[in-house]
């Protein structure tokens, strides 16, 4: 997982949760592969169904916002995203990405325009857009952090090492 490569696909300021998992689609919270099929329909109607494996959603700011809905990030995830790229994140939904092993990184996205193709290498903390021939910058991720989102998330952590072990 460490380098990833794309497509772009841009959103705005304050995509919440309710974008992400339309709450019209409750019913289908026990099927997490039907509901990936409507992953933020609601920003982007056409968005599930031209989506490639691999490719970024690219955000704006407070991405995430709203009610703690841990199906959002899965069904991203589901849906074929590598990661999700934003300036700011809510912070539990930033929180529930690492948990199901989705990367969510914290960068300036004003450069990057919609289609535009990106590869990312989280460990070095580099975005390189091809289609531009720039290179952006982020903090890596830290260490733990890296590694849950190397084995696939939390549940996957825990299961490879046991419980965590407060000193």
């Amino acid at each position: 997982m460490d380098k990833l490569r794309g497509r772009a696909w841009k959103f705005g300021d304050g995509i919440s949760t309710d974008h992400i998992a339309p709450g019209r689609l409750f019913h289908l919270r026990s099927n997490l592969p039907e509901l990936a099929k409507h992953v933020l329909e609601d920003a982007r109607p056409e968005f599930a169904a031209a989506l490639q494996t691999g490719d970024f959603i690219v955000g704006g700011r407070n991405f995430g916002q709203g009610s703690s809905r841990e199906h959002a990030p899965t069904i991203i995830k589901m849906a074929g995203v590598s990661a999700v790229i934003a300036k700011s994140f809510a912070r539990i939904f930033f929180r529930n990405c690492i948990n199901v092993g989705l990367p969510a990184i914290i960068l300036d996205t004003d450069t990057i325009d919609e289609r535009d193709e990106l590869e990312m290498d989280l460990l070095a903390g580099k975005l390189v857009n091809l289609t531009k021939g720039a290179t952006l910058s982020f903090p890596p991720l830290p260490k733990v952090m890296a590694t849950i989102l190397s084995e696939g998330g939390l549940v996957e952590h825990i299961k490879k090492h046991g419980d965590f072990k407060l000193d």
